[in-house]
Parts: structure tokens; C-alpha cells; sequence
């Protein structure tokens, strides 16, 4: 092709686009999930390299569609099954951290979960307590996974008055 045929085409893309920039989202990268989540702090997230990356780690984890379909991880479906997921999918994408703050009985992580629990600040200290003391029981139990910390932390909440309450609001 000629270099007058490339630049005629390359500027009617571009009224192509201009054109339609309203009604079509200009980011045409991977989108959302815990791929777009990871490297969209990289330095030109548009080249090749952290799209592939967004894009390899979305589907390694499966995190795009369990966002979509739950509007999770940068993702959107204006629907209210989000907050329903969002403590467990925080659990699963911050497992190993997560579990080292419960075994230490607190950190930056076990506060995040606490504050998506919805456990007043008050409230905390005792939530971190339980948290160490049901993550030794999980432990000792063989359980590691997220789901299992999860429905724990729920269990154990409506066995302490003070978080019972926040228990039973969620």
C-alpha cells in the first residue's frame, strides 16, 4: 500500500472513531477484573505487554466474569448481587496476606475485611481477636480456603454480642 493510501486511511479511521467516541468506550483493553486491577498501575497500560498480562491473569483466575457477573473487580452490572460477593472475593483475591494478618490477629488486610464486614471501628479489636482465634481453628481443621475463612468469620460473628448485630445486618 502507498504511503497516500495508509495516511487516507488512517484519517478516515480517525473520523471513524471521532465520530463515534460517544457511544463506544474508548478503553479497548482488557476492561475490568483482577488482570485490569493488577497491572493497570503499569506505566503505559496500553501497550501490548500489560494487556496481555491483564488479559492472561483474567483468564488464568476467571476474574472478568465472575466481575461481570457480579460487579466485582473494577467491573459493572448495576445490579445489587455485588455486595453479597464482595467480602468473599476480596477474601479470595488477598487469601495469603489475609490469613497472615489472622494468624497475627491484625493488619492492614483483616481491617479491609472488617470495614466490608461492616464492623464498627469500635467493634474491631474484638473482630481481630475472633478472627485470630476462628483462622487457628481453620488451621488446625486443615481448611484453607476463602470460602471456608468466610463462612467462619460469619459463623463465629453470631456467637459474639457485640458482632452478632453486624452478623445479622449482612
Amino acid at each position: 500500500m502507498t504511503k497516500a493510501g495508509i495516511l487516507m486511511l488512517t484519517g478516515l479511521l480517525v473520523s471513524l472513531q471521532s465520530g463515534l467516541a460517544f457511544a463506544v468506550n474508548p478503553d479497548n483493553g482488557p476492561g475490568c477484573g483482577l488482570g485490569k486491577l493488577a497491572w493497570a498501575d503499569y506505566k503505559t497500560p496500553k501497550n501490548i505487554a500489560p494487556q496481555v498480562m491483564m488479559a492472561t491473569t483474567n483468564g488464568t483466575f476467571g476474574s472478568q466474569t465472575f466481575g461481570i457477573s457480579f460487579g466485582t473487580s473494577g467491573c459493572t452490572n448495576d445490579g445489587k448481587v455485588m455486595a453479597g460477593h464482595q467480602t468473599s472475593l476480596f477474601v479470595a483475591s488477598t487469601f495469603d496476606t489475609l490469613s497472615s494478618d489472622m494468624a497475627k490477629g491484625g493488619g492492614e488486610h483483616l481491617a479491609a475485611l472488617a470495614t466490608l464486614m461492616g464492623v464498627p471501628g469500635d467493634q474491631q479489636p474484638a473482630f481481630f481477636v475472633m478472627a485470630q482465634q476462628q483462622y487457628l481453628v481453620l488451621v488446625e481443621a486443615g481448611e484453607v480456603s476463602s470460602v471456608a475463612v468466610v463462612k467462619a468469620l460469619q459463623d463465629a460473628m453470631a456467637g459474639y454480642p457485640a458482632l452478632a448485630q453486624v452478623s445479622a445486618t449482612r
